[in-house]
């Protein structure tokens, strides 16, 4: 097999995975996107050495959620932004590159690289008249704004896309649309919207069978449903993310999830359990070169300063030590076994 057979082979494996990776079985195919990995970085170097950069950017897009969901963002984000810079590329290809080069970014709290990124994939949406790349990229500057305190931009951005692609088949800038604004009306304090949205997230995410989205909005509404009193179901919902981040593999998820869960422990007392399933999530979020998202980085904060004021330094220390030397594996075992009691 010649060097450019094995590139192909690593595209095809590539745009298999981009859909399948969406699923509840995402770890079989993180799992072959792994023992390929170096065939597929020798693909992309491949296609980059011989001018087939439209190739090299449709290899790094399509494994965008294997970056993501393996904490592996800054490697990501090199290869799709190095095959943006090889130039030539189809508009709507590029288009996504951007957009997903915007994400990669956001998610390290990069946000002077991702509103550039995300700027110049709207651009190019708008030249192409492509209402769910618009949508998109409208709803990646949103989530800037919201880093940046700026939430009523946020939610007229949102809008904007919503707008875009009404009365088209779009499902995907919908999708991310309802998300936005669902994490901005919860930052507002406007629970009720935030719970709706949330709700209309999830159907939408079902439907598309992106399972991903599905533990995110559960993770995003168990954090709604405890603030509105509803503590079994803020549980549930929080188990239901962890749940469905260990079914995938998704690495990425899972530090969220536990700090759902977390905060339900916070409120039945439980603050060594708490202060240990918070001190495994910002482990593991480092250990990504993450930064917490604008909606959760807020409870995070609240939720360890609960911890700390109610065990004081010393034994908070020693629990967020032991919270933080957990594997993953363990973390999660860890998280569902708590008890919905004080």
């Amino acid at each position: 097999m010649t060097t450019e057979d094995r590139a192909r082979k690593a595209l095809a494996l590539a745009e298999k995975a981009k859909n399948e990776l969406k699923g509840l079985d995402a770890r079989v195919w993180l799992d072959r996107v792994e023992d390929q990995n170096q065939e597929i970085e020798s693909a992309l170097s491949w296609f980059l050495d011989h001018g087939r950069s439209d190739d090299a950017l449709f290899l790094a897009v399509a494994l965008y959620d294997f970056w993501r969901l393996t904490g592996r963002t800054a490697e990501g984000q090199s290869w799709i932004d190095r095959a943006l810079a090889a130039g030539g590329n189809d508009g709507r290809l590029r288009a996504e590159g951007l957009y997903r080069s915007g994400l990669l970014a956001f998610w390290q709290g990069h946000d002077d690289s991702a509103r550039l990124s995300y700027e110049r994939s709207l651009e190019i949406a708008r030249r192409l008249n492509d209402p769910t790349a618009i949508a998109v990229a409208l709803v990646g500057v949103a989530r800037v704004e919201l880093r940046q305190g700026n939430l009523d931009e946020a939610r007229s951005m949102c809008a904007q896309a919503l707008q875009v692609v009404e009365g088209t088949d779009d499902k995907d800038g919908r999708s991310n649309a309802l998300h936005v604004l669902a994490v901005t009306a919860q930052m507002r304090g406007d629970l009720e919207e935030a719970r709706d949205r949330m709700t209309q997230r999830m159907q939408l995410a079902r439907e598309q069978g992106n399972f991903g989205g599905v533990a995110v909005e559960a993770g995003n509404l168990s954090h709604v449903e405890r603030r509105l009193g509803n503590l079994v179901r803020a549980r549930q919902l929080a188990v239901e993310a962890l749940q469905i981040a260990r079914r995938r593999g998704d690495e990425w998820m899972i530090p969220y999830a536990l700090s759902a869960l977390a905060a339900c422990a916070i409120e039945l007392k439980q603050f060594t359990r708490a202060a240990e399933v918070l001190g495994a999530a910002a482990q593991m979020v480092e250990a990504q070169g993450a930064a917490w998202p604008p909606d959760e980085a807020p409870i995070f904060e609240q939720s360890k300063d609960a911890v700390s004021r109610a065990l004081g330094p010393t034994e908070f220390g020693a629990a967020w030590s032991a919270g933080r030397a957990r594997p993953v594996s363990a973390a999660v075992d860890y998280a569902l076994a708590g008890e919905l009691e004080a």
